[in-house]
C-alpha cells in the first residue's frame, strides 16, 4: 500500500486551516514535546481508540520520524479513513523550528 505523506511545511499550513492531527507515540514522548493541538493516541492503542479518530476529514499523523505514523496511516487507510503520514516526524517539525508544546493534552 502507498501511503500519502505531506512534509512538515504543508502541515503548518494544514493546522492553520484546523486539520486534525494524531500523534500516535507514547504518552512520555508526547508529553517531551509534541506539534500544539495534536491529539494523543499511542499506535499500541490505535485499534480499540479507532472511534476516536475524525471520520469525516482527511486525518494527518505524526510519531517521532516517520515510522509508527506510517504503521497508523496504513491501518487507517484499511479501516476507510482518508489518513495522510507526516514524512520526518516529531524530529523534522522541530528541526523545521515550528511552534512546540510539552506536557499533557488539555481536554
Amino acid at each position: 500500500m502507498d501511503i500519502p505523506e505531506v512534509d512538515v511545511a504543508t502541515l503548518a499550513g494544514l493546522l492553520a486551516n484546523g486539520a486534525p492531527l494524531i500523534d500516535v507515540r507514547q504518552p512520555d514522548e508526547y508529553t517531551e514535546a509534541h506539534v500544539p493541538g495534536a491529539i494523543p493516541l499511542p499506535l499500541g492503542e490505535l485499534p480499540e481508540r479507532i472511534d476516536e479518530v475524525p471520520a469525516e476529514t482527511t486525518v494527518y499523523v505524526i510519531c517521532r520520524s516517520g515510522n509508527r505514523s506510517g504503521k497508523a496511516v496504513e491501518f487507517l487507510r484499511g479501516s476507510g479513513y482518508d489518513a495522510v503520514n507526516v514524512a520526518g516526524g516529531t524530529v523534522a517539525w522541530i528541526e523545521a523550528g515550528s511552534p512546540v508544546a510539552t506536557g499533557e493534552a488539555s481536554g
